[in-house]
């Protein structure tokens, strides 16, 4: 089943390689996807790597679907900003045409700023940390759905089923000693059930490519008086091969998030339903080194309560076959 390589400079797919969160605090993952392994660049059997980098600079106050200023509506925080600079390692294994698995590994920068409203008085806490987050592990198997009688169009279908563990800290505090939100945490402190099935197409006659996936993460226990919401991610994207070295790629991102519970939860302020539009580019240097680039712009956000979101994210990064 192994796939020429010229229906796969670069695609982009699946879903973040680290799960993302929107929450008072307004910690993030950008939602766009570079699952390549999902979507067919990575095909053939052997060992693939990936490092990407990802900037999401959350400075606006929102509540529901409207933008608000720092402190429009009274919370205990006001929050002002969150600035997310994440970099994720993926390791990638396929054992033949069929079976795979991944290993993502994230690092999360954050810088956080909000307002503590205490005794009439207005105190400015600042968080900045940078730290392990937490570690995905995913198994993947595809199989040929159908092709066309002159093998121009191919269809694959498949799955992808594992853990996120609670590898991230949950206890990160600033220089005054105070412990940060949980949600603007490294991890979650859980272990959650990664589960997922997609669908792609390969259009040789029209040097392109398109897919749909749909995922869920589904948190199996809580941590500390913290259980994170569960999240219900949708993809759908297109690609054309520009050039023999330039891709063009678009994509359209949905998610779900529930609200977070427990004690040391903030129920009313987590949550959010977010539609994003993420064009991008590829660009392969050899024929086994690739570039890739994303601008994802969200087109409707809802969040619960008072969130911090950011008006684009970016994300680029570089893939490796061995």
């Amino acid at each position: 089943m192994a796939l020429k390589r010229e229906f796969f400079v670069a695609l982009a797919a699946g879903f973040c390689t680290a799960g993302p969160a929107v929450a008072s605090c307004g910690s993030a993952f950008c939602l766009v996807n570079t699952n390549w392994s999902v979507q067919g660049i990575w095909n053939e059997p052997g060992l693939r790597a990936d490092l990407r980098y990802e900037y999401i600079d959350q400075d606006q106050p929102r509540t529901g679907t409207r933008d608000i200023a720092v402190g429009e509506i009274p919370h205990h925080h006001d929050e002002i900003r969150t600035l997310n600079r994440n970099i994720f390692a993926t390791l990638d294994y396929g054992f033949n045409d069929y079976w795979g698995a991944s290993l993502v590994i994230p690092w999360v920068d954050r810088k956080h700023d909000h307002i503590h409203n205490h005794g009439g008085g207005k105190l400015l806490e600042s968080w900045n940390f940078s730290d392990l987050g937490d570690i995905r592990l995913t198994g993947r198997y595809q199989f040929l759905a159908g092709e066309s009688p002159e093998k121009i169009s191919l269809s694959f279908a498949g799955f992808t089923a594992g853990l996120k563990l609670p590898t991230g800290k949950t206890d990160v505090a600033n220089g005054d000693g105070d412990v940060a939100e949980r949600t603007l945490q490294p991890g979650t402190g859980t272990t959650d059930a990664l589960i997922g099935a997609y669908y792609r197409q390969v259009l040789g006659q029209w040097n392109a490519s398109w897919f749909i996936q749909a995922n869920a993460q589904l948190p199996l226990n809580s941590h500390a008086n913290f259980r994170p919401g569960r999240q219900i991610l949708a993809d759908l994207g297109v690609r054309w091969e520009a050039t023999d070295k330039l891709g063009v790629l678009l994509q359209l991102n949905a998610h779900h998030k529930a609200r977070d519970s427990g004690s040391d939860a903030e129920p009313d302020d987590s949550g959010s339903r977010t539609l994003s539009i993420s064009p991008g580019v590829t660009y392969t240097v050899t024929r086994g080194i690739q570039l890739y680039a994303f601008v994802q712009l969200p087109v409707y956000q809802r969040v619960n309560g008072v969130q911090l979101v950011a008006d684009r994210s970016f994300a680029a990064g570089a893939s490796m076959q061995f």
